[in-house]
């Protein structure tokens, strides 16, 4: 019995730490200030910054490359996310900005 409650929660843990990144989440943590909650930028900072939408054409046209290297590397006032996010992480983000998509 003991053996069965140590191995379930061996296997948890390992669950967990192989989990794929919630993209919704980071987005929340990391971008929704700026960008706003559904990611049409109409926050103060986003205004402020001009912020263009991410559901927009403009926005969502662009390759997942791009947007990858945008939210890894900043763009204007936007800062770099690359050692701060994993490559992983960025790519979960990327999904999630294509959920805004008009």
């Amino acid at each position: 019995m003991r053996t069965l409650v140590v191995t379930s929660i061996l296997l948890l843990v390992a669950m967990t730490a192989f989990a794929a990144p919630d993209g919704a989440a980071i987005y929340k943590a990391k971008c929704a200030t700026c960008h706003a909650a559904n990611g049409d930028g109409q926050t103060a900072m986003g205004k402020s910054m001009k912020l263009r939408d991410l559901g927009s054409a403009d926005v969502q046209k662009q390759s997942d490359k791009e947007l990858s290297d945008i939210t890894a590397n900043g763009k204007g006032k936007m800062p770099a996310y690359k050692g701060k996010l994993s490559d992983d992480d960025i790519k979960a983000l990327v999904a999630h900005m294509r959920t805004f998509k008009k």
